[in-house]
């Protein structure tokens, strides 16, 4: 839910694509043959740390396939090694910017080529910043929030959505925040931001055909970078992002169109420290 700023190159989504084998591939293949089929597809963005991380090794373990994306090359690096050990089939993970429409546009491409079209997409993607009320925060550093948290989900959404709309099914989870359902001091760029993706999710779920479903996803509080940046040591005292993937990974897999719109949290989320 967290990363640092990191800058790449729009041909980094060529450069570091790991290639699915033939085994895999005719696995996903089959798996998008048949509904019934209990493999999934999913697409995970801000893959490469914390809860994105957490949630794809989790995913993996249980058979499903994860494509993912990240700005951190190597730390895809050793997900995708992890990826491979929890699974005896390959998944794609890619080098790039969510902030790039022309990146998360090829990263479609590719990913539609190989696999197929996505069964699950987990928005995660997104960054924090400092501990500044709002009229201190610099313009600049509160549009990066903006544009990664917010028009980040949306060049996924706007990429992602036309390839399984013809399929008529399939499950969007945006990831919110408690700071986008109360307000919070010394968090307005991420928390306007929060808010923003519950009003989209609710917006799109009003435009999607009967078959799919968009959520807006609370993970709870949970001991990640971005907790130990606003809470300091308090963060160790929370449930690890591991720990949060056992409950979230089937609370998403379980997802249906009955869902379409709603705003969730994951169960047992914790309490904010006062």
């Amino acid at each position: 839910m967290f990363s640092f700023l990191q800058k790449n190159s729009i041909s980094a989504s060529i450069s570091t694509i790991f290639k699915v084998s033939s085994s895999c591939f005719h696995c996903n293949l089959m798996a998008l043959a048949s509904s019934n089929d209990p493999h999934k597809t999913i697409l995970i963005t801000g893959v490469s740390q914390g809860l994105g991380r957490a949630l794809a090794l989790e995913l993996a373990k249980r058979g499903h396939i994860i494509a993912g994306c990240s700005r951190n090359k190597n730390k895809l690096d050793s997900l995708h090694t992890q990826l491979l050990q929890a699974s005896p089939c390959n998944h794609l993970l890619f080098n790039i910017d969510v902030k790039s429409s022309s990146c998360i546009e090829e990263m479609a491409h590719t990913i539609m080529q190989k696999i197929g079209a996505p069964d699950i997409i987990v928005n995660n993607a997104a960054v924090y910043h400092g501990h500044l009320k709002m009229w201190e925060v610099p313009e600049q550093e509160f549009d990066y929030v903006i544009d990664v948290n917010i028009k980040g989900t949306t060049n996924v959404l706007r990429h992602f959505l036309p390839l399984m709309i013809p399929k008529n099914q399939g499950v969007i989870v945006n990831l919110s925040s408690i700071y986008g359902r109360t307000g919070a001091a010394l968090a307005s760029a991420y928390s306007v931001s929060k808010w923003a993706i519950e009003g989209l999710s609710k917006s799109v779920a009003k435009e999607l055909p009967d078959g799919m479903a968009i959520v807006a996803l609370d993970p709870g509080i949970i001991n990640t970078e971005m907790l130990a940046f606003r809470f300091g040591d308090l963060a160790s005292q929370y449930q690890s992002p591991e720990e949060w993937a056992l409950k979230a990974a089937p609370m998403i897999l379980n997802l249906t169109n009955a869902d379409n719109g709603a705003s969730l949290i994951v169960n047992d989320p914790g309490i904010l420290p006062s």
